[in-house]
């Protein structure tokens, strides 16, 4: 029985006639029939055959299977992004009137599906800290959908406990279990053997590694990703057989990649954490994290993200960011080239001060992506632009 990490690398779509090594591009709009008869077949569902690449294509195909295998998923689909992933995920299964369960420690665009455009729809949520059994437990309502969850969150880098939460949908078999696993990626965490039903993953991230191209995929229970289907197959939107190929490359070279950006990002956390001009450090795989021991149970590495919190506030974190040489400032993450990005200003700006101190974000808080470059490279770059702001 092959690992998981051969599979993937020998996960391809079937050669063609032209016997190719490596699986080519299908940039195709639609897929030809045989006969009359075999297209209505097709369409009836009575052959699985391909029809038109915004329902499926063949490099979409491989992606999807690719990360069924390192999730351990029965089905997928793909999306043009992350957050087109994270909205189907809930649009095409909540109806008017239903209820999620959210921890409270999410990404600022899932944030406003739940406070913004789900409330027109007649669906409401309730926020809880993810950390606390009983909040959960009262949070529940007749009417409840979905129990969502991100771990470990962003920018915050809290975890929940997926075993515990596993255990506790159990008493609510008809509730959806839904989790977005882009930080610590399949390779560092596989929710699906905790009871979770759905997985959901910016590809754009770490999948991509490298800021190419955008991508989002759910993964889970077949009879949910088939839900999925019916929105996708009348709503659009597809992920490009070009952005496909691209991320499904990619993933043959994840595990490698994560190994490097686990053992950079520690390195680093390490050498900032009692530096006079840093207030805080967050890394889970930190002695000093407040859920180390539940880190080191559910992941097999911390990941690649830092988030840490310079003295002097707002203005000094935008002025450290600004003095910053080889870190690249910008807002996305999973890059094999180190990132910055201040999430008050940023990614989480249009949330209230209030909003943010509760998901942990201070004035001065900085999410750091390290990268795959050399450690001491990176952590001089840090270094210098904390000397420059003193």
């Amino acid at each position: 029985m092959k690992k998981d990490q051969s599979k993937i690398i020998r996960e391809q779509v079937d050669r063609s006639a032209l016997r190719e090594h490596s699986t080519p591009l299908y940039l195709t709009s639609s897929f030809i029939f045989d006969s009359a008869e075999q297209g209505r077949a097709v369409f009836a569902g009575e052959e699985d055959a391909m029809i038109y690449s915004r329902y499926a294509n063949p490099n979409t195909s491989e992606f999807i299977n690719k990360v069924c295998i390192m999730e351990g998923a029965e089905a997928g689909l793909s999306f043009a992004s992350g957050m087109a992933a994270v909205f189907a995920s809930f649009a095409a299964i909540i109806e008017s009137g239903d209820h999620i369960v959210s921890s409270r420690a999410i990404f600022g665009s899932t944030h406003q599906l739940f406070t913004e455009l789900f409330p027109r729809w007649g669906v409401t949520t309730t926020y809880v800290d993810a950390a606390n059994p009983e909040e959960w437990e009262k949070a529940i309502q007749p009417n409840t959908k979905i129990i969502f969850l991100e771990s470990p969150s962003n920018p915050g880098l809290e975890l929940v406990d997926l075993e515990w939460l596993g255990k506790f949908k159990e008493k609510y078999p008809n509730i959806i279990l839904s989790i977005d696993n882009c930080f610590a990626t399949p390779y560092l965490q596989k929710p699906i053997q905790y009871g979770f039903d759905l997985v959901i993953h910016s590809a754009t991230k770490y999948m991509d590694g490298q800021g190419r191209v955008l991508g989002g995929i759910v993964v889970g229970k077949q009879e949910l990703i088939d839900k999925l289907m019916f929105f996708i197959r009348h709503t659009g939107p597809a992920l490009s057989p070009f952005n496909a190929w691209i991320i499904s490359k990619s993933l043959d070279t994840l595990g490698i990649r994560m190994d490097r950006h686990c053992s950079n990002a520690l390195a680093l956390a390490q050498a900032l954490e009692n530096h006079p001009e840093i207030e805080d450090v967050k890394y889970p795989f930190l002695p000093s994290h407040p859920q180390y021991e539940l880190a080191k149970k559910q992941m097999k590495a911390g990941g690649g993200i830092v988030t840490l919190v310079v003295k002097g506030g707002f203005e000094r974190a935008k002025a450290f960011v600004d003095q910053l040489e080889m870190i690249l400032y910008t807002s996305n993450l999973g890059d094999s080239r180190s990132i910055a990005t201040h999430p008050a200003s940023t990614t989480h700006s249009k949330l209230s001060e209030d909003e943010r101190l509760n998901l942990g974000i201070q004035p001065g808080s900085i999410r750091l992506s390290v990268g795959l470059e050399d450690q001491e490279d990176i952590i001089n770059d840090i270094l210098q632009a904390l000397e420059k702001t003193k």
